[in-house]
């Protein structure tokens, strides 16, 4: 399966969408109590309600998922030590397999090498977009300031 497969049958439709905009409400609520645990009841197939003790901070998880969902994104949890292949990078980054391969022999992006094959750590991605993320709205905001100051009718 390719990751364009993989993320157009992961991506919620209209019924999932609205599912999760009504539920990532009811979570909202129970996640902002100062609790260490949650119960949840879950309806099993033959209809019974099963009690679940959950960590709040996974509820907090769930809601962020749910409220990604009802935006009509996919979304794939990684966990913070998971290496990334090139491939997957690049699509985090939505570059180019190539351009991510120069930034990391660059230097841009730490990475390390097994054989031919390139990893790159999660949480290194993830510090290289914010970083990419906050240059751009810097970048934005100077071009808005250029623009009032030009007075070229941007308010």
């Amino acid at each position: 399966m390719t990751t364009a497969d993989l993320i157009r049958s992961i991506l919620p439709d209209e019924k999932a969408i609205a599912a999760a905009t009504e539920s990532s409400r009811q979570i909202a609520a129970f996640v902002s109590m100062k609790l260490d645990t949650q119960h949840i009841e879950p309806i099993d197939e033959a209809q019974q309600r099963q009690s679940v003790e959950l960590p709040t901070i996974a509820l907090k998880l769930l809601g962020d998922i749910l409220n990604e969902l009802a935006l009509g994104n996919g979304v794939r949890v990684v966990p913070v030590h998971a290496e990334l292949t090139t491939q997957e990078g690049a699509d985090m980054l939505n570059v180019s397999r190539p351009h991510l391969v120069k930034l990391l022999d660059e230097g841009q992006i730490r990475h390390t090498k097994t054989g031919s094959h390139r990893r790159i750590k999660f949480t290194d991605m993830m510090a290289y977009k914010a970083d990419r993320d906050r240059m751009s709205r810097a970048a934005m905001d100077e071009l808005a300031k250029q623009g009032q100051e030009l007075d070229m009718g941007y308010q």
